[in-house]
């Protein structure tokens, strides 16, 4: 009758785990790509989404959003007008996924000039469809002399609620983004959008 055969000493299995584990770390830590990893379905949709953008003459800028605490600083406002409602049909077209807009712009602070060497602040109060929406960002459209601002909503998961349905919000344009000229600038809501005119020296 063969002998029984002998299972490895324990010691053995722990050193062959813990090696293992020392190579796998090495390895991914030296030869892993900087940066967030590769999402495809996501990442594609954006560069579909950029490739689209660029051949519909639009230049995309991704904007600095925040909640402010305080309402704006007094200081000179551009007066603003009315506009349609959503995106642009030309951007709304060339966009793979339109943004969650809130519901209605009520009211914008914003400069009449801004220096292109200088941040530009645009200030202003929205209402939300509903109570399951939270900031999510903004992005900038810019074609000739046509400035598209668009802020997008997230949704809340969960039972989670926003205190209210109206929201005061802060974007910025980053200094160096726009060129020198006139724009007619238009900050789009899903049912209600606000236009001014700006001057950028």
């Amino acid at each position: 009758m063969p002998a029984a055969r002998q299972p490895w000493p324990m010691k053995w299995i722990v050193l062959a785990i813990i090696l293992g584990i020392g190579a796998y770390t090495f390895l991914t830590l030296h030869y892993r790509k900087p940066g967030r990893a590769f999402q495809p379905y996501a990442d594609l949709k954006d560069r579909a989404n950029t490739q689209r953008l660029l051949g519909a003459g639009y230049q995309r800028i991704a904007l600095e959003a925040e909640l402010p605490a305080d309402p704006p600083a007094p200081g000179e406002t551009a007066p603003t007008a009315t506009a349609g409602a959503g995106l642009p049909a030309p951007l709304r077209d060339t966009l793979v996924d339109s943004p969650a807009l809130p519901a209605e712009i009520v009211s914008v602070s914003a400069a009449p000039a801004a220096n292109a060497l200088l941040g530009y602040a645009i200030g202003f109060r929205c209402t939300l469809a509903d109570n399951k929406q939270q900031l999510a960002g903004a992005n900038l459209y810019v074609r000739g002399d046509e400035i598209v601002v668009a802020p997008s909503f997230d949704r809340l998961s969960g039972g989670l609620l926003s205190r209210s349905r109206e929201s005061l919000v802060r974007v910025t344009i980053p200094a160096g983004s726009l060129k020198p000229g006139h724009y007619h600038v238009t900050l789009v809501g899903a049912h209600g959008s606000r236009s001014w005119s700006l001057q950028v020296h």
